[in-house]
């Protein structure tokens, strides 16, 4: 199955409070540069970055835009803090987290993706 397609599941799970959670998200761009960003609703948020004014200026004639990776990450503090993780890594680790070799806890997301889910501490 295609992230695209996982992607409208995965993204639209509720939190235990009943907030909905924020998905870390990784395009490959048609140049071949990753672009990484947080949304509510990856298959939309990738719509607007393909179609509309409310996308990303960065992806403006990289198109056409492929999903390559997409995790839950909790609320948008805890996926502020996974995006910025992110965008610090080599484009090496950014590839090993798409290709499934490492995970973001792997990377050292331990601590605020523990937080989101309510199993650490505050």
């Amino acid at each position: 199955m295609a992230p695209s397609v996982c992607s409208a599941i995965l993204c639209l799970a509720a939190m235990p409070d009943g907030k909905r959670q924020y998905s870390l998200y990784i395009l490959r761009c048609a140049d071949g540069s990753l672009y990484t960003g947080i949304a509510l609703d990856v298959p939309q948020r990738l719509l607007q970055h393909e179609s509309g004014p409310r996308g990303a200026k960065y992806l403006r004639g990289r198109r056409p835009l492929t999903l390559e990776f997409q995790a839950l990450v909790g609320d948008r503090r805890s996926a502020l803090q996974a995006e910025y993780l992110v965008k610090t890594l080599s484009r090496h680790d950014k590839e090993q987290l798409i290709s499934g070799v490492t995970t973001l806890h792997k990377l050292g997301a331990d601590t605020f993706l523990a937080q989101a889910s309510g199993s650490g501490g505050g």
